[in-house]
């Protein structure tokens, strides 16, 4: 049942992308609608990111292998977002002006922050084959944990942007801190493993 639901990853991963074309075409986007595009875009990738995260200690705790190579469907989603998040940005909101985006850099550490995880998640979706997992060996391990960076760069760059009302925010933040939490080792311990009925 499992195996078989697997497959709706795509349609669902790919279904905010299609509600954003389909409020762009009935010009459902907002006042702002770059500001709304690279939002939806931002707030998705850290969604799918955050469920990339919940499938490992899910599978330890439930016993439910078929659910693992949700985590390269779900990261690699998440990347998409992010990349479509950050080319917003880039080409949208500041037209590839070089010289200003550099400024924004320098100035604005929520978006040094934001590029900075989209910099740590390049590797991951680069290296996501199993012919990569086969050349890194040990090493493909500890760097796909370079995840827990991303996202912990991911929820403070979101932080850090909203500046006002920052529960959202910090809502996301926990889930990511208790998933963290969850990979040490006397909590792994701790708790105890199911096995499906």
């Amino acid at each position: 049942m499992i195996a078989r639901a697997r497959w709706l990853v795509h349609p669902l991963a790919l279904l905010p992308l299609a509600l954003l074309f389909y409020d762009f075409l009935i010009d459902n986007l907002t006042a702002n609608p770059i500001q709304e595009i690279t939002q939806r875009t931002g707030k998705t990738a850290l969604i799918l990111l955050i469920l990339t995260l919940v499938v490992t200690p899910v599978n330890r705790h439930f016993r439910l292998p078929d659910l693992v190579p949700l985590r390269k469907r779900l990261g690699l989603y998440a990347f998409l977002y992010a990349t479509l998040h950050l080319s917003i940005f880039v080409g949208l909101d500041y037209f590839f002006d070089w010289e200003l985006i550099l400024l924004e850099l320098s100035e604005k550490l929520y978006v040094l922050v934001g590029l900075t995880a989209w910099l740590l998640l390049l590797p991951l979706a680069v290296t996501s084959t199993k012919g990569w997992q086969r050349r890194l060996g040990k090493r493909w391990k500890g760097l796909h944990r370079l995840i827990y960076v991303a996202a912990s760069a991911v929820i403070l760059h979101f932080l850090w942007l909203v500046k006002s009302d920052i529960r959202e925010p910090l809502a996301y933040g926990a889930g990511v801190a208790l998933l963290l939490t969850l990979r040490l080792p006397p909590v792994r311990r701790w708790l105890p493993r199911r096995t499906p009925e």
